[in-house]
């Protein structure tokens, strides 16, 4: 029966992957001017959520 488990680690290299090839794809997209401008602003505010979590500082458990 294992043999029909994906390992964790694969599951999420794989996952990587996908999603790594989908924001080169947009990225090709955006900067050519081919999203729409609905997209446009959800990358923005995506792009803008991830500045706000990078800049927050990490939460350190209690000692």
């Amino acid at each position: 029966m294992t043999g029909d488990v994906i390992p964790f680690d694969q599951a999420i290299a794989g996952a990587r992957g996908v999603l790594d090839r989908a924001r080169v794809r947009i990225a090709r997209d955006r900067a050519a001017g081919r999203l729409s401008p609905e997209h446009e602003l959800i990358c923005r505010r995506l792009e803008r959520e991830q500045r706000h979590h990078a800049a927050a500082p990490a939460e350190r458990p209690a000692a």
